[in-house]
């Protein structure tokens, strides 16, 4: 079998501007990057604000695992599979991140023959976003250290700043560091970290801005520190905000590429699917939705996080109604969640099948929560056997869910015919009655109970002491009327990432609280979630070369 970067290397690509053509967008609204990339103008949200809007589809999964779910491969083929039968679709995806690629989970192209391409442009420096927000990022820092050694006319405590710097990197070394050494024109000395770009407030700003004007607005709210009075300090108070704003005016613009077979594609935004919502940009969402039947997106992570963000903080926000949910899983992680080892899935067993099936059960459960029909996507697997596939059929039909077989990782579109079909039925005859979980205008204690209760099956949730003392601060400041944004490990629908299946008897313990308040959003940290993940022993970038024809390989 080919790997997917020699794959994605043999497509037959189309000029991107045939890809624009087909969307009916103009050429003038273009703005090109090479070949087979393009950026598209807002101007084409102006033309476009009186059309209906096509169907919104959003693809999820199981907790993942390290057997593998495929949930943006099967985006990517339902995308396809949806052209196929005669229906105008586009994929909507987050843009890859580089710590990521160079490090355990590789990049986030899709696989197989459901890929998006240039594979290895869009996984690596592609249109330059991912670089506008760390620089922009680190201009606030630079700005914010600078008026401390100028004078700290706002009267900032350097012990009480919560900006730190980032970088497109796993490098734990640079979690936490003391920066402003060397003398007096060096700066200020204070204990400082960085985290990895994605999971910058920036980049949730620019993935729930609608207009360059909200963009800034956003931005202007950011709070970055507090006063040795103990108010807050934000972006705008530090006269950034246009500066801020300028080196993100192209980065706003929705990046347009491909799948495989020429189906249109816009990857733009990629917040951390931990601290912040995990989905693609509100712009190019809302875009696609302009110019095509059919959109395809996705969220970060299981349902329990991804889905649960989407449907509570960018659907509200974007006033958005889904009309679909597809839930991917594998014969392979179920079992997992069962409790079988990794070394031994390729071995059919049924009772751990049916074991690890109550994992997609709760998740089928929470979709329907929010009013959405859910399609469960079978992905299917080489090791797979017809007793497990005919089991877990019957088991998801039990719990009524409509399932369907997708084979899009072996044969691209043609694999997603049967989901394609199964949705488009299912968007038909299932109108979606789509509804948030919670009411911002609840406390913030009120809304990660419902939550954790609702979505993780949780008997409670437990407060730090901090995090009582945060919480009652930002009620006072006016910060509490706001979703949350949970972060917790993805590999469990509680906090423990061991815990995997369907637990229960288990509390939820909310150690901090963090305000976004230019993304619009609380997060509250669960766990030992980590903004700045680390290399693994043997990193994926220690298999990667580029031979001197400029052939990559070791990319996946």
């Amino acid at each position: 079998m080919k790997t997917d970067v020699q794959i994605a290397q043999e497509a037959n690509m189309l000029h991107i501007s045939e890809i624009a053509k087909g969307l009916g967008i103009k050429e003038e609204e273009l703005e090109l990057y090479g070949k087979n990339k393009a950026k598209v103008s807002l101007e084409t949200f102006d033309r476009l604000e009186e059309k209906e809007d096509g169907k919104l589809v959003l693809v999820t999964a199981i907790n993942p695992t390290p057997a593998g779910e495929g949930k943006t491969t099967t985006n990517i083929g339902l995308s396809m599979g949806l052209n196929k039968i005669g229906k105008t679709a586009i994929s909507t995806l987050r843009e890859p991140s580089l710590g990521p690629c160079f490090g355990i989970k590789g990049g986030a192209a899709g696989g197989g023959y459901a890929q998006v391409v240039p594979m290895e442009d869009i996984n690596l420096h592609f249109t330059g976003d991912v670089h506008a927000i760390t620089t922009a990022h680190n201009l606030l820092s630079a700005l914010l250290d600078n008026h401390l050694h100028q004078g700290n006319k706002l009267n900032i405590d350097p012990r009480r700043i919560t900006w730190k710097r980032v970088i497109d990197m796993n490098d734990r070394a640079l979690r936490n560091i003391v920066i402003g050494l060397g003398g007096r024109t060096q700066g200020v000395p204070r204990e400082d970290g960085f985290d990895i770009t994605v999971a910058s407030e920036i980049m949730a700003i620019l993935c729930l801005a609608t207009d360059l004007e909200d963009l800034k607005e956003r931005i202007g709210k950011m709070i970055v520190a507090y006063t040795y009075d103990n108010e807050p300090v934000t972006a705008d108070q530090l006269e950034a905000t246009g500066s801020l704003t300028l080196l993100l005016k192209d980065a706003i613009k929705p990046n347009l590429v491909q799948t495989l077979e020429n189906t249109p594609a816009f990857i733009h935004g990629g917040p951390f699917a931990n601290i912040a919502h995990g989905c693609n940009s509100v712009m190019a969402t809302k875009m696609s939705l302009k110019l095509a039947e059919y959109t395809v997106t996705e969220a970060g992570f299981g349902a329990d996080l991804g889905a649960e963000k989407f449907f509570d903080i960018k659907c509200r926000f974007a006033d958005l109604k889904p009309d679909a949910t597809v839930i991917v899983a594998t014969v392979r992680a179920l079992k997992m969640h069962g409790g079988v080892a990794k070394a031994d899935l390729a071995e059919e067993n049924l009772e751990a099948l049916k074991k690890g099936f109550e994992n997609l059960q709760k998740h089928i459960e929470n979709v329907n929560k929010f009013g959405v029909p859910a399609v469960v996507a079978i992905n299917k697997f080489p090791t797979d056997t017809e007793a497990e596939l005919k089991l877990l059929d019957e088991k998801c039909k039990e719990a009524g869910a409509d399932v369907v077989l997708s084979e899009v990782w072996a044969n691209g579109g043609e694999g997603g015919v049967e989901l394609a079909k199964k949705v488009v039925e299912v968007v038909e005859s299932k109108p979606s009655e789509f509804k948030p979980l919670y009411d911002v205008e609840g406390t913030i204690e009120e809304k990660i109970e419902k939550i954790t209760k609702e979505v993780y099956g949780a008997d409670g949730v437990d407060f730090t002491k901090k995090c009582k003392k945060q919480i009652k601060k930002y009620a006072e400041l006016g910060l509490d009327k706001m979703p949350v944004c949970m972060a917790k490990t993805q590999y469990s629908f509680s906090d423990d990432p061991s815990l995997l299946g369907r637990p229960e008897g288990f509390r939820v313990t909310v150690r901090e609280i963090r305000v976004s308040a230019g993304a619009g959003f609380l997060v509250a940290l669960t766990g030992n979630v980590m903004t700045m993940p680390g290399l693994p022993k043997v990193p994926a970038a220690n298999r990667m070369d580029i031979s001197e024809k400029g052939e990559i390989t070791g990319l996946f």
